[in-house]
């Protein structure tokens, strides 16, 4: 009797054994299915043993299942976007707001305390037909009101309360300068800023504030940046949005710009990073960061074009934090100068301007008339530079994009002497400048 029943039995456990196989292999739990398929063949106590031991996973089992329903659900962040999420809340409470301002005179009626005031007469009478009563009575200044005046950015670089930013942020010499925190633990606490140095030579600033224990960001390593890798820009975009972030990568290495600071005052700088991240006005003096939220640049200009931005390297920012903390200042290292305005050609300017070659430096003169081509009395001037000049070579080297003019003559001290091969007008030529001081 038992043995014609057998044949039923096993195929009964068969198709039991091969329905738990088939769950733990959708489940990923394939490390049982051998031993539960194998039972099938090899009799009751084995194949009671294997169900025994999946029934023993069950809660695992109900554990996957959780897990993909909640996947289905919950949108995934990936890798970078959890790793930029990290990099802000490590670093933005370090980032602050800098606000500038100045005391400007206030004018009102004159008075006979200050009738020996300058006085304004908004009417002069040699202008005016209208009977005399009619003019109206002068102004006089009436002593002065500290107003806000700009604003910008920065990041502590020490618990101490040492700051970077741009020089141009805080350029009035005589103005008073309020730093603005960010993070949670001093959220909108202000702080009367010493300015410690200005670099006379490039676009940056010291500042210390009397604090403990502050947030502070993490320095990196310009010198191994790569064009295309991703960046992080925060700032206090348009001095209205603290710890605004943007994202983008880097476009370029070892730029140079003509920078204007609102002023009517203007500066070349060498060496920047370009970048695609957003940077708006107030930006300026914000941390460029990487994705290891390492400080690697200071955001300082943005182009009048879309998507192009600039910062200066963090090894240079570096070198003048280390002098100001040693010394505190910065040092003065007289500017090798040659006295000319050019820009690098391209393919798209050679073909607008018809040029014979796609190399060098083209000298021209800006949109302002002081942005003169060569300035006057400068090594270039007595060296016999001209407007439209293009500068093929310096000392041997081809002049382009990657290496420009400006690149070379940072090679030299004041006092040496550079030979300089230029094409004028159908001819090439070899000149050669003795540099000089700016």
């Amino acid at each position: 009797m038992t043995s014609s029943h057998e044949p039923q039995a096993h195929s009964v456990q068969f198709m039991r054994a091969w329905l738990i196989a088939s769950l733990l292999a959708v489940l990923g739990l394939g490390s049982v299915v051998a031993t539960v398929t194998a039972a099938s063949s090899n009799g009751s106590n084995n194949f009671k043993q294997t169900v025994e031991q999946a029934f023993a996973l069950l809660p695992r089992i109900k554990r996957a299942l959780t897990q993909n329903t909640s996947a289905s659900t919950t949108p995934e962040i990936i890798s970078e976007d959890a790793q930029v999420i990290q990099d802000v809340k490590n670093t933005s409470g370090a980032v602050v707001s800098i606000i500038a301002s100045s005391n400007v005179p206030t004018l009102g009626q004159c008075t006979s305390q200050n009738s020996t005031s300058t006085s304004i007469n908004l009417f002069p009478q040699d202008d005016l037909q209208f009977p005399l009563p009619l003019q109206e009575a002068p102004l006089c200044q009436n002593g002065t009101q500290l107003q806000r005046t700009g604003t910008g950015s920065g990041f502590i670089v020490s618990a101490d309360g040492y700051i970077l930013t741009n020089r141009h942020v805080v350029s009035d010499i005589e103005g008073q300068y309020t730093v603005v925190m960010n993070d949670a633990a001093h959220a909108g606490q202000k702080y009367k800023a010493t300015v410690l140095a200005r670099d006379p030579n490039d676009d940056i600033a010291v500042l210390k504030i009397d604090g403990k224990n502050l947030p502070f960001v993490h320095l990196g390593d310009s010198s191994k940046l790569q064009v295309g890798q991703t960046v992080i820009a925060i700032g206090d975009a348009l001095g209205q949005f603290d710890n605004t972030v943007s994202k983008g990568i880097v476009s370029g290495l070892s730029r140079s710009i003509e920078a204007a600071d609102g002023f009517s005052a203007s500066e070349t700088l060498h060496g920047l990073i370009q970048t695609d991240a957003a940077i708006n006005p107030g930006n300026s003096g914000g941390p460029l960061l990487d994705l290891n939220g390492n400080v690697i640049g200071m955001n300082t200009a943005v182009a009048n074009a879309q998507s192009i931005g600039f910062a200066l390297p963090i090894n240079e920012l570096k070198a003048a934090y280390d002098e100001v903390r040693s010394a505190g200042k910065i040092a003065v290292v007289p500017q090798t100068f040659l006295g000319v305005r050019f820009q690098p050609i391209t393919e798209e300017l050679r073909v607008n301007l018809k040029l014979p070659y796609d190399y060098g430096m083209l000298i021209g003169h800006g949109a302002s008339t002081n942005d003169v081509a060569v300035v006057t009395g400068s090594p270039a001037d007595k060296a016999g530079l001209k407007d439209q000049d293009i500068i093929l070579e310096a000392d041997g080297k081809e002049l382009n994009e990657q290496y420009d003019l400006a690149d070379a003559v940072r090679a030299y001290k004041p006092g040496d002497k550079m030979l300089l091969k230029l094409y004028r007008q159908g001819v090439v030529e070899t000149v050669s400048v003795t540099l000089g001081t700016k």
